[in-house]
Formats: structure tokens, C-alpha cells, sequence
């Protein structure tokens, strides 16, 4: 082996900076986009939002607003007449009137007399917001007459609480981690069970519902029993809970209507977080001719541009290496933002037209005409590589006629056809093994082999564990669980 010198040349894929962002704004939700941009524009001066933007013209509606207060010297709100929220109520006269398409009746006499910008309630006042459950806990918690330390222990377990109000924490891990022994931290526990709504706190569904119970008095031996073998009642096997149990047929349907009387989510009832709608990316209609129309929700696309004339200006006026290089780097990033921006949308706009070429059927005829589709397939007809189209179809929503659908939903697997036709689509399939079952007959109840005898006549090659598979997804009971259940009544 001796050193030498070669030349050689070869091509290579580099991950700049630049590609990596246009990587990542591929694979962003339209929320998080939002937020993306909004970051931009905060660090790079020479970005600023477009004109004729949605988001341009809520900044300038909102610059309008102020302007009118300032001159006005009144907000909005302040120069209203000033009538109690008990008085805005509409009585059920007006409502009717409302449906019915007539102007609606003004109760001016009930309008307050005028006060003075001073007299009026402040903003914090007047906004209101949903009480969340810890809020609700912590403040039992407050009045509980508890010591400090078990207050402490207390905060700790409400942290621990789920939207559904269930303390989800180990409570041997809550004790090691505050050093606090197990039984004050058991102890707390059981006050805080005591706390408003009934069932919260509680560790697992049957606890809960039997803090339900024990409030109301019912709760007894046999109604233990029954809530110790909640999976016995889900499978409908009357006859076992009623030998558990030791009560007879009539007095277990009893205690079945008061445990179905319960309340399995105490802490639904009040305010979580803000939760965010979906906001689709892109809009189907259909022509008049047929055809269907795909647009972009210009809502969900930022629109930035890169103001040249003020970076014209300040490279002029700067003097030092740092400036300048600091201006070559913003206008080089607001550069690459704005082409890939329009980079995101046009892919997006491509990848969801063959989608909706392919899928013609869905949304003209329903789920039950969905095709075969995979990844691959797309991308080799628009001539992009699967990964791309993995990351555009990635958190992206469609809106159309039958309602809002992520993108990944138009891909589904292929069953092949049993007499050699066109392959089915694994989602049509199981619209239709639903439909089957929603429509059979009480006396002819189809188990999963009745089932792909039928599918197999229409053309369907399905074996019996795919439908059983297909079936569990849709949280479907097998045909003897549905037969027990319309015997024993439950």
C-alpha cells in the first residue's frame, strides 16, 4: 500500500439547512404552520405578510378597530346599550319568530339606562370561561380543612386527574417521589373521593361507580359482586352474574338499570383545553359537468414575502461585517421560506388531485365504491418519491360533500376479488360487514362464516380471521354475544 492522489467525481444528496426546513413545513399541519411562520416573522425583519392575505386582513381589521376606539373613545362594547344577560335570553315567542324568517322583537323597555366609562365592568369581567375540573377540586381542596401537608399531597393527586376526572397515578410512585408515606397519601386520597362530582378520584370505572352507589345507598353486597365482574355484564352472560350474584333474573335487571344510571365520566361535565377544530387544507366540488374541482383553503396558507425595497434601504446604511451579514442570512431565509411555501402548496395541491382521481367513486357513490390505494401508487403518477407523499398526506384534510377526511384515510389495502376482478378496498369491506350486521335479523343472527359466504357471492375473497379483525375494530360482539345479549334482555 503506497499514498496516492485520485480525482473522482460522483453525486451526492446534502441536507442543507434549506432542505431541511422545506422537509419540515411538508410534514406541518396548517396549525402548526401558522405558528412556524408567525416565528419567522418575529425573528427575520425582512419578512412581512402579503397583501390581500387572511392573515394580512385580520391584522388590518383589527388595526381598524382600534383606530375606532381611539376615536371614538369608547370600545365597541362600551358604546352598547347595556342590558343583563338575564334580559338578552330570547323567550321561546321570539325564537319561533326567528325560524320562521320575521325580523326579531326588541324589548326596548328592558334596556338599562346609560352609564359612564367609569362605571363600566372591566374586560375581565365580562369574559367568561369554562370552569376546568382541577380548578373545581382545588378549590374543595381549599375548603377541606385539611393540614398543609396533606393539602400539598392533595395538589399532587390533582395533577393526576384525567378530563374524565380519574386519578390515573400509582399512588406507591406519588408517595416515593414526595416523600410521604403511602397511608396519609391513601388517606387523602379517600377525602378527596369525597369531593363533588360523585365518582371522582376514583382509580378504575367499578371504584367510581360505586362512590355513586355508596352516595345513593345502594351499594350492597350483590351490587359489589356485579361491579367486580363488569366484563361478565359487556358479554351479556346473565345467567353467570345472577349465580355470582345470588339474586334471581328480575332483581338483576334492576341492578343492571342503576348501574347503567350511573355516570362512568364524572368529569366530562366541565372545561378542558381549548380544543382545536380541523381546518381543512383543501375543498372538493363538484362541476356542473361532473367533474371535481380541488382548491386549497387560502385560510390554512400563509402568504409571506420578502420586502426588498427595506432591504435594499438598509444595506445601503450598513457599515459593519455583522450587519451585513446578518442582512445576507434574513434575506437568504425569507428567500427560501416564500419559494417553499409555494413549494408546500403546489405538492399538496398535486398529491390531493390524483387522490381524488383515483377515488372518484367515494365521492360520488360513498365509502362502499373506495378503491385499493398505497402510497406508491400516487407517487409514481405524479412522479414524486413515497416519502414525499407520505409527508403531504400526513395531518392534511380534505372537505367535501361527505364531510371532512385526513388524507390518509383514501388509503387502504386491497382484497383481492374472488372472481377475478377488480380488487376491493379493505375500507369498503368493513362498511359493508357493518352493514350486514346492522341489518340482520333478530332470528337470523350472521356469524363471521354467514358473513364471508356472503361477501365471497358479491365477489369479496375474505377469509373468516379478517372479518373477525374487521369486525373488532368496528367494536362489534361476535354473533353469540349479540344472540346472548337479545336473550338475556341486556
Amino acid at each position: 500500500m503506497i499514498p496516492r492522489l485520485e480525482m473522482r467525481q460522483g453525486q451526492s444528496l446534502v441536507m442543507t439547512p434549506q432542505l431541511q426546513q422545506a422537509i419540515k413545513l411538508l410534514q406541518l399541519s396548517n396549525v402548526e404552520l401558522q405558528e412556524f411562520v408567525e416565528g419567522e416573522l418575529e425573528r427575520n425583519p425582512l419578512l412581512e405578510r402579503e397583501e390581500g392575505s387572511a392573515e394580512a386582513k385580520k391584522t388590518d381589521d383589527g388595526g381598524d378597530a382600534q383606530a375606532l376606539e381611539f376615536e371614538s373613545g369608547m370600545a365597541p362594547a362600551e358604546a352598547a346599550l347595556d342590558v343583563s344577560v338575564a334580559d338578552m335570553a330570547p323567550d321561546l315567542s321570539t325564537c319561533e319568530l326567528a325560524e320562521a324568517g320575521a325580523a326579531p322583537l326588541t324589548d326596548w323597555s328592558k334596556a338599562g339606562s346609560g352609564k359612564s366609562f367609569d362605571e363600566m365592568p372591566g374586560i375581565e369581567e365580562t369574559l367568561a370561561s369554562d370552569k376546568t375540573l382541577a380548578e373545581h377540586l382545588d378549590a374543595q381542596l381549599t375548603e377541606a380543612g385539611l393540614s398543609p401537608v396533606e393539602r400539598m399531597i392533595g395538589g399532587v393527586l390533582i395533577d393526576a386527574v384525567d378530563d374524565w376526572g380519574y386519578m390515573r397515578a400509582d399512588l406507591l410512585e406519588i408517595a416515593g417521589r414526595i416523600g410521604a408515606p403511602y397511608p396519609l397519601v391513601l388517606r387523602v386520597l379517600e377525602t378527596m373521593q369525597g369531593f363533588e362530582p360523585t365518582g371522582v378520584m376514583a382509580r378504575d370505572i367499578p371504584e367510581c361507580l360505586a362512590l355513586q352507589l355508596k352516595e345513593r345507598g345502594r351499594f350492597d353486597p350483590a351490587m359489589e359482586k356485579l361491579l367486580a365482574n363488569l366484563d361478565l355484564l359487556a358479554k351479556g352472560h346473565a345467567e353467570r352474574l345472577q349465580t355470582i350474584c345470588g339474586v334471581d333474573r328480575e332483581d338483576l335487571a334492576d341492578m343492571i338499570a342503576e348501574v347503567r344510571a350511573l355516570t362512568p365520566k364524572p368529569g366530562a361535565g366541565f372545561g378542558g383545553g381549548v380544543v382545536q377544530s380541523v381546518a381543512p387544507d383543501v375543498y372538493i366540488k363538484q362541476a356542473p359537468d361532473g367533474t371535481w374541482l380541488v382548491e386549497l383553503n387560502s385560510d390554512t396558507m400563509p402568504r409571506v414575502l420578502m420586502n426588498q425595497r427595506y432591504y435594499a434601504t438598509v444595506s445601503k446604511t450598513a457599515k459593519r461585517e455583522e450587519d451585513k451579514l446578518f442582512l445576507t442570512e434574513c434575506a437568504q431565509n425569507a428567500s427560501w421560506l416564500v419559494k417553499s411555501l409555494d413549494q408546500r402548496a403546489k405538492t399538496i395541491l398535486k398529491v390531493s388531485r390524483e387522490i381524488v382521481r383515483q377515488q372518484d367513486g367515494f365521492f360520488a357513490n360513498g365509502v362502499a365504491h373506495l378503491r385499493p390505494l398505497n402510497l406508491k401508487t400516487v407517487a409514481a403518477a405524479i412522479e414524486m418519491h413515497e416519502s414525499t407523499v407520505s409527508r403531504v398526506t400526513s395531518n392534511k384534510y380534505l372537505s367535501c360533500a361527505r364531510g371532512v377526511f385526513e388524507l390518509k384515510y383514501f388509503f387502504t389495502a386491497s382484497i383481492n376479488a374472488s372472481d377475478g376482478g377488480e380488487n376491493h378496498s379493505a375500507e369498503a369491506v368493513r362498511h359493508q360487514i357493518k352493514g350486514l350486521i346492522d341489518t340482520e335479523a333478530e332470528a337470523d343472527i350472521l356469524s363471521d362464516d354467514r358473513i364471508v359466504e356472503i361477501l365471497r357471492e358479491k365477489g369479496i375473497d375474505i377469509a373468516r380471521r379478517t372479518v373477525a379483525k374487521y369486525r373488532e375494530s368496528l367494536r362489534i360482539p361476535s354473533s353469540v354475544e349479540r344472540k346472548r345479549k337479545l336473550a338475556s334482555g341486556i
